[in-house]
C-alpha cells in the first residue's frame, strides 16, 4: 500500500467514526457517545478511536466540528450574495442560528464547554459569516456602534438566547423571545436610516471607517493616520452610550 492510499484509508476510517458518533449524538444524546458504542456503530475496534482521536474528548471535538462545519457551509451560501436589505439578512441569519441551536441541543452544549467554541474552525468560520453581514450594515451607514462591538453584541445575544431557551422545557418556551431579543440588539446597534448629515456621530464614523480604504487621492501613510484618528474616536464612542440625537449643526 502506498503512503497516499494509507492516508486515504485512514481518512475514510476517521470520517466513518465521526459519522457514527454524530448519529449517536443526534439520536441518543451526549451520554450515548461512548468509545465502545461508537466503535460498535462504526465497525472498528476501540483502540482505533484512541489512535485517531487521542481520547473520547478528541472524538467529541471532531464530531462537534463536523456538524458545525456542515451547518456553517450551508449558512455561508446566502451570506455571499448581496440582498436588498442587510437588516433582513441579519435577521434571517439570527433565526437560522437559533433554530440550529434548538434542533441540536446536545451539540450546542458541547460547543459551549471546555473552550471548544473559541477554538473551533467551524465556529470561527460562522463568526466570519456574521462579520460579513454586520459589515453590510456598516457599509449602508446603519450602525450606531463600531463593527466589532456590533458583531460581539449580536453573537453574545444569539448564544445567550439559545441557551436561555434550551434551559426551558420545550412546551414552556417563549416563541417570541428570539425575535424580541433580536429587536433589542438591533435597536442598540443600528440607526433607523442610513448615515447622512444629521445622523449620529458614531454612525458617520463607522461608515467613514468602512469606506476609508477605497478613498482616492490619499497615500497609504495618510490613510493610516486617518484610520488611527477614527479608531481613537470610535474607542471613545464605544465607552459611552450612543447619542440619541443627531450631530450638532
Amino acid at each position: 500500500m502506498t503512503a497516499e492510499q494509507e492516508t486515504t484509508t485512514r481518512d475514510d476510517v476517521r470520517a466513518g467514526i465521526v459519522e457514527a458518533a454524530a448519529g449517536l449524538l443526534r439520536e441518543r444524546g451526549a451520554d450515548a457517545v461512548t468509545t465502545r458504542a461508537v466503535a460498535l456503530a462504526a465497525g472498528v475496534q476501540a483502540p482505533t478511536i484512541y489512535r485517531l482521536f487521542g481520547d473520547k474528548n478528541g472524538l467529541v471535538d471532531a464530531v462537534a466540528e463536523h456538524v458545525m462545519a456542515t451547518y456553517v457551509a450551508g449558512k455561508a451560501l446566502p451570506a455571499a450574495g448581496e440582498g436588498d436589505d442587510p437588516v433582513a439578512d441579519l435577521r434571517a441569519g439570527w433565526r437560522e442560528h437559533v433554530e440550529f441551536g434548538l434542533a441540536n441541543p446536545e451539540l450546542y452544549a458541547l460547543m459551549g464547554t471546555r473552550g471548544r467554541s473559541g477554538s473551533s474552525p467551524a465556529t470561527l468560520a460562522g463568526i466570519e459569516v456574521l462579520r460579513a453581514r454586520v459589515r453590510r450594515l456598516a457599509a449602508a451607514g446603519l450602525l450606531r456602534v463600531d463593527e466589532e462591538r456590533a458583531l460581539l453584541m449580536v453573537h453574545a445575544a444569539g448564544t445567550g438566547t439559545v441557551l436561555a431557551l434550551l434551559e426551558q422545557p420545550e412546551p414552556e418556551r417563549d416563541p417570541g423571545l428570539a425575535d424580541a431579543m433580536f429587536d433589542a440588539v438591533l435597536a442598540r446597534t443600528t440607526t433607523a436610516a442610513p448615515a447622512v448629515p444629521g445622523t449620529s456621530a458614531s454612525a458617520v464614523a463607522v461608515t467613514f471607517a468602512t469606506v476609508l480604504p477605497g478613498l482616492p487621492g490619499l497615500s497609504e501613510a495618510e490613510r493610516a493616520v486617518m484610520a488611527e484618528w477614527l479608531e481613537r474616536s470610535l474607542q471613545r464612542l464605544r465607552s459611552s452610550p450612543p447619542p440619541a440625537g443627531p450631530l450638532p449643526r
